[in-house]
């Protein structure tokens, strides 16, 4: 709610002219980032509302056509006003926790709500990408108008374990094809620590441990570790074998 409130401050304080304003998601204005955020949460809505009445769910459309599919979900939105999609936004939202908010605990982990590109998922993740959606977007709006700040603290450390995620179910085929590695990463601030990542066949795989002995470590804090999840920028100071962490920076597909 937090980050929330503070995504809604930030495009209630735009005017006709900063809504145009290109941002640091680099195919979307300030207003194409409003309209994913109602795109992706009437979308959430549907397939609550479907799961809840056992409905048939089309296929999962999976990941790698999804940031196309996303741009045109969210530039759809283009020819309502400022005001209309600002108010579209918030009413949906507010339908969406009303949601979130009445899961029970059972539910929350056992619960199974097909997401459009992924499939079945917990409905735990949903309100995890909710905060992915608030946080880092409201990053890329704050970055086009000239405010260059990182995520707040608390959402950084949260997103930390779920960046490992992303991560894994973004690896190009192609990239990946033939290459095998090993690398660590470590993450600074008391929700950080050390993990170990090893790419095979083209799966990725992470566990908690010490790093020591890599053939080369990133270092992030967890602002820099989300933001580079999400390809806004390749942050992670590199140390041991700098070919090898080029090919790594390189493996994944965005989202």
């Amino acid at each position: 709610r937090k980050e929330r409130q503070a995504f809604y401050d930030l495009i209630d304080s735009t005017n006709d002219e900063t809504w145009k304003t290109p941002t640091a998601c680099t195919e979307w204005e300030v207003r194409d980032v409003v309209g994913h955020l109602v795109d992706v949460t009437e979308g959430y809505i549907e397939r609550f509302t479907l799961a809840r009445a056992k409905q048939p769910f089309p296929e999962a459309l999976g990941l790698p056509g999804m940031a196309k599919l996303l741009d045109s979900g969210a530039k759809r939105f283009r020819s309502s006003s400022r005001t209309q999609l600002i108010t579209r936004l918030k009413e949906s939202s507010d339908k969406l926790f009303k949601i979130l908010d009445a899961l029970s605990p059972d539910q929350y982990t056992t619960e199974m709500i097909p997401h459009v590109y992924m499939g079945p998922l917990p409905t735990m993740i949903y309100p995890a990408f909710q905060l992915i959606d608030f946080s880092v977007h409201a990053w890329d709006m704050r970055a086009g108008l000239g405010e260059l700040k990182p995520l707040s603290e608390d959402a950084a450390n949260t997103l930390i374990p779920y960046m490992f995620i992303v991560l894994q179910v973004t690896v190009d085929e192609e990239a990946a094809k033939g290459f095998d590695a090993n690398w660590g990463v470590r993450i600074s601030g008391d929700a950080g620590g050390s993990w170990k990542l090893a790419l095979k066949d083209g799966k990725l795989t992470y566990e908690e441990g010490s790093v020591a002995g890599m053939p080369v470590v990133f270092n992030f804090d967890a602002n820099d570790w989300v933001l580079t999840a999400y390809q806004r920028f390749p942050g992670g100071a590199v140390i041991g074998d700098r070919q090898l962490a080029y090919r790594i920076r390189r493996l994944f597909f965005k989202i």
